[in-house]
C-alpha cells in the first residue's frame, strides 16, 4: 500500500500538483541538529544528505524507501536515470536545491523527490523539512524563523499528515520546538510520534525513562529512543551498521533501558512507521479519493476543450477559429437578447442597458430640452421685429415663425447625438465581454476586436449622419398642413371620429403597376396601392378585385441585383423576424420597368415607414466576421495561442492525467486487498551486510556477485525478533 502511495506522489508530483500536501504521509519535525539527518540516513543505510551548519535542507525532500534487491537512488526530476553512488545522490540535492534558492540560505517549498531503493529499508514515505531555527545567520532573511515555521505547517496542519518530532534527549522535553508546533496542529497527540535522539549524551545519573515510557508528555502514539552517530563517527566514516549494532548493545545495556529494548532503537522505529503509515493510508483513501474525484470533475469541461484543440493541426485549428467565432456571436446574441445562462443579479447590462437608454435616458435628454417660455417669446418678439425692418407690420410674418421652429428643432440633435454615443458606449462594451473568452489567442482577440469595433464605429457614424439628415429635413420643409399641426390649431375637436381610422392612414402614398417575380413561373405585373398601413394588389388598376394586402409592420426592403437576362429592375420585401411575407415565401420580389420608377417606389417605401435592411452588430458578428478573418490572409495564424494559455492548457491536460492516474492506483488499492509485511530484524541486517560486504568488494577490485532475493517478511502480527506493536495511525505532513 506504501509502495501506491509512492506512486500517487510520482503521478502528482510530475505534473506539478500541490496534492502532495493532501496525501497520507510522515513529517519530520525537529531543530537544527536534533538528529533528524542522522535518524534518515539510519534507516537507509547509508550516508547521502547533505550536512553543515546552520539550514543544511532547504527545501522539503520527498523520501521514498523501496525494499529492493538492488540498491540505488533515482530522482524524480532525473527520470530514467539511477545513482548508484550515495555520493551523487548528495551531491544532486544539493545542486537541485540551488537552482531554486541560490547559494544563500534562502529556503522553497518546492519538494525535492527521491527515491532509494536498497535491501536494507522498510517501503516507507518520509518528508524532510528544514529544521526550525531561531535567529538568522550569515546571508538569511531575517525572517527565517517565520518562513521554516509556515513551511512546516503546511504539511503538519494537515489531518492526514503523521507528525515525527525529533527532540534530542540533552534538551528539556518542555523546550522541544518540535513537540511546540506539533502540540498547536495536534493537541490531543493522536497523530504525533516522538522520537528521542543521543540517549548515550544524556549527563550521568538522568535518563529518559519517564519520557520513553510516556509518562511525562503522553503521545497517543508514544515515544521510540535512539542512539545517533556522534560528529566524530560521521567524520571518521563510521559504518552504518556498526553504528546500529552499537545503538543496540546500547539499549541492551544501560540499565535504564533494557526492559524496553526490544522497543527501541532504528529498526523498530522504522518498523513502527510503516506500520502506521500502513494504517493511516488504509483510513484516509476514501476522504483522498474524494478530494481527487471532485477536482477532476472541476476541470473536466475545461480539458475536453483542449482536447479539441491540437496547435499543430490546420484543420483542429481551423475548426476552433470557427467554434470561436460561432460562440462570440452566441454570446452577444444573449447577452442583448437576455437570454443568457447566467443572470445578472446586481445591475443592467447588455440588451437591459440598451433599452433602459431608450426608455429613460433618451427621453429624459428631450425633457431636459425644455426651453423657457419667456425666453422664447423674447426671442420672437425680436425675429418679427428684426423681418420686418424699418417698417411696422400688421400680420406675423411667416419667415419668423418658421425661424423660430428652426432653432426649437435644430436643437434636438444635441440630445440625439448624446442618445447614440451612451448607445455605442454600451454596445463596445457588451462586446468586451464577450472577447475576453478570445485572450486564448491574442492575435485572434485583436483582429476581432479591431473588425467589430470598427464596425461599431461605421455603424455609428452612418446613424449620425441618418439623424442629421431626418432633422435637416425637417428643417427643409415646415409642413403647416400637417395634421398635427392643424389639429394643435383647430383643437382637439375637429379630430376624427370614434371607430374611424385617420385620415393619414388612409392616404394613398403611391400606386402604379408592379410584377410579382418568383412566385409562379412567369413574373405577372398587378396594380399597387401603397398607404401607411399596408401594400396592396389587385387584377387591374380599377382595383375591383384584391388579390392580396400586406401589412407593413416590420417590413424591410432589400435591393435585388439586375438579372442580366432581365431587362427590370427589381427589389424585395421581407419580414425583419424571418417570418413568410407572402404565402410561403419569405421574400416578395417586385420589378419595375426604368431605375426611375424603382427609385420612385423605394422612397414612397421610405415615406411608409418601411426601410432598408440595415447590417446590425449582431449581424454582423454572425454572419460578415468570419468571412472578414479569412479575408484577412492567413487565418491559422490567428490561433497562434499566446505563451501563458500555451502553458495554462499543457498544465490543466498534465493536471487531468495526474488526477486521472492518482485514481487509477486508488481503485488498484481498493480492489487489490492485499496486506502489507515488513522486513524482520534479521532480514535488514543480512540485507546491510550483503550490502556492506559488496561495497568492500567493489572498493577492492573484486569480482561483483549476483545478490541474491531478501528473505521472506513477516506479515503483521507475525512473531519476530522483536515485538512488534500494532497501533492506528492518523494523517501528516512533514518538517524538519
Amino acid at each position: 500500500m506504501i509502495s501506491m502511495i509512492n506512486r500517487l506522489q510520482d503521478a502528482l508530483g510530475s505534473a506539478g500538483l500541490s496534492y502532495n500536501l493532501l496525501l497520507p504521509q510522515i513529517a519530520v519535525v525537529g531543530g537544527q541538529s536534533s538528529g533528524k539527518t542522522s535518524v534518515l540516513e539510519n534507516f537507509v543505510g547509508r550516508d547521502f544528505l547533505p550536512r553543515g551548519t546552520g539550514i543544511v535542507t532547504r527545501r522539503p525532500l520527498v523520501l521514498q524507501l523501496h525494499h529492493s534487491d538492488k540498491e540505488y537512488g533515482e530522482f524524480l526530476h532525473c527520470r530514467g536515470k539511477k545513482f548508484i553512488d550515495f555520493d551523487e545522490i548528495r551531491q544532486e540535492i544539493e545542486a537541485d536545491t540551488r537552482k531554486l534558492t541560490g547559494t544563500k540560505k534562502g529556503i522553497s517549498p518546492v519538494p525535492i523527490h527521491l527515491r532509494i531503493f536498497s535491501p536494507n529499508v522498510l517501503n516507507l514515505t518520509l518528508v524532510d523539512l528544514p529544521g526550525i531555527t531561531k535567529v538568522p545567520v550569515g546571508d538569511q532573511p531575517p525572517d527565517i524563523e517565520y518562513q521554516v515555521r509556515d513551511m512546516i505547517m503546511q504539511y503538519i496542519c494537515k489531518d492526514n499528515c503523521l507528525i515525527l518530532a525529533v527532540t534530542p534527549a540533552n534538551m528539556d522535553l518542555a523546550n522541544s520546538d518540535a513537540l511546540k508546533l506539533a502540540k498547536d496542529v495536534d493537541p490531543k497527540g493522536q497523530r504525533t510520534i516522538g522520537v528521542i535522539t543521543m540517549l548515550d549524551l544524556m549527563d550521568k545519573g538522568t535518563d529518559a525513562r519517564e519520557i520513553l515510557q510516556n509518562r511525562l508528555l503522553p503521545l497517543r502514539r508514544g515515544y521510540i529512543g535512539l542512539v545517533n552517530r556522534s560528529q566524530k563517527d560521521i567524520d571518521g566514516k563510521k559504518d552504518i551498521n556498526a553504528a546500529l549494532q552499537t545503538e543496540k548493545e546500547f539499549f541492551l545495556s544501560h540499565p535504564a533501558y533494557r526492559h524496553m529494548c526490544d522497543r527501541m532503537g532504528t529498526p523498530y522505529l522504522q518498523r513502527t512507521l510503516n506500520q502506521q503509515l500502513t494504517s493511516h493510508i488504509r483510513d484516509s483513501l476514501p476522504a483522498l479519493n474524494g478530494h481527487l474525484q471532485s477536482s477532476l470533475a472541476s476541470i473536466s469541461k475545461e480539458v475536453e476543450t483542449y482536447k479539441l484543440y491540437n496547435p499543430d493541426d490546420s484543420i483542429c485549428r481551423t475548426k476552433t477559429l470557427i467554434r470561436h467565432v460561432l460562440q462570440l456571436s452566441g454570446d452577444f446574441e444573449k447577452l442583448m437578447e437576455g437570454s443568457g445562462d447566467e443572470v445578472n443579479t446586481t445591475n443592467l447590462s447588455g440588451g437591459a442597458r440598451i433599452n433602459q437608454i431608450f426608455h429613460e435616458r433618451f427621453p429624459y435628454l428631450l425633457h431636459e430640452m425644455k426651453c423657457d417660455e419667456k425666453k422664447l417669446r423674447m426671442e420672437i418678439g425680436y425675429a418679427i421685429r428684426n423681418i420686418h425692418g424699418v417698417r411696422t407690420g400688421l400680420f406675423t410674418p411667416d419667415m419668423a415663425f418658421q425661424a423660430i421652429v428652426k432653432n426649437q428643432i435644430s436643437k434636438l440633435k444635441i440630445p440625439c447625438f448624446t442618445f447614440v454615443d451612451m448607445v455605442c458606449k454600451e454596445l463596445v462594451s457588451t462586446i468586451s465581454e464577450c472577447f475576453s473568452k478570445l485572450s486564448s489567442f491574442p492575435k485572434l482577440r485583436e483582429e476581432t476586436e479591431r473588425l467589430v469595433t470598427t464596425e461599431i464605429r461605421e455603424q455609428e457614424r452612418t446613424c449620425r449622419e441618418q439623424i442629421s439628415l431626418l432633422i435637416d429635413m425637417q428643417l427643409a420643409y415646415i409642413n403647416t398642413n400637417h395634421e398635427d399641426f392643424t389639429q394643435a390649431q383647430h383643437g382637439a375637436s375637429s379630430g376624427v371620429q370614434q371607430g374611424v381610422a385617420p385620415p393619414s392612414r388612409l392616404i394613398v402614398i403611391r400606386k402604379g403597376w408592379l410584377a410579382i417575380n418568383k412566385v409562379s413561373l412567369i413574373a405577372k405585373d398587378y396594380w399597387f396601392i401603397l398607404t401607411a398601413e399596408s401594400l396592396s394588389w389587385f387584377k387591374d388598376n380599377e382595383a375591383t378585385e384584391k388579390m392580396y394586402m400586406l401589412p407593413l409592420d416590420n417590413l424591410k426592403i432589400r435591393d435585388v441585383e439586375k438579372s442580366f437576362m432581365s431587362s427590370k429592375f427589381a427589389f424585395a420585401l421581407f419580414h425583419s423576424d424571418s417570418r413568410n411575407v407572402y404565402k410561403d415565401h419569405k421574400f416578395l420580389e417586385l420589378l419595375c420597368n426604368t431605375q426611375e420608377e424603382l427609385d420612385i417606389w423605394k422612397s414612397s417605401l421610405l415615406r411608409a415607414g418601411v426601410y432598408p435592411e440595415e447590417v446590425t452588430v449582431k449581424e454582423f458578428i454572425s454572419s460578415e466576421l468570419l468571412a472578414q478573418l479569412y479575408a484577412l490572409g492567413d487565418s491559422s495564424a490567428l490561433m497562434d495561442e499566446s505563451p501563458d494559455q500555451r502553458q495554462h492548457r499543457e498544465q490543466v491536460l498534465g493536471k487531468h492525467a495526474a488526477l486521472q492516474a492518482a485514481l487509477d492506483i486508488i481503485g488498484e488499492i481498493s480492489t487489490s486487498g492485499g496486506h502489507v509485511v515488513a522486513p524482520s530484524d534479521s532480514s535488514l541486517t543480512a540485507g546491510r551486510q550483503a550490502s556492506a560486504a559488496l561495497s568492500k568488494k567493489s572498493t577492492t577490485g573484486g569480482k561483483s556477485r549476483t545478490r541474491g532475493r531478501a528473505p521472506p517478511v513477516p506479515g503483521h502480527g507475525l512473531p519476530g525478533p522483536t515485538c512488534v506493536p500494532r497501533r492506528p495511525a492518523p494523517p501528516a505532513p512533514i518538517s524538519k
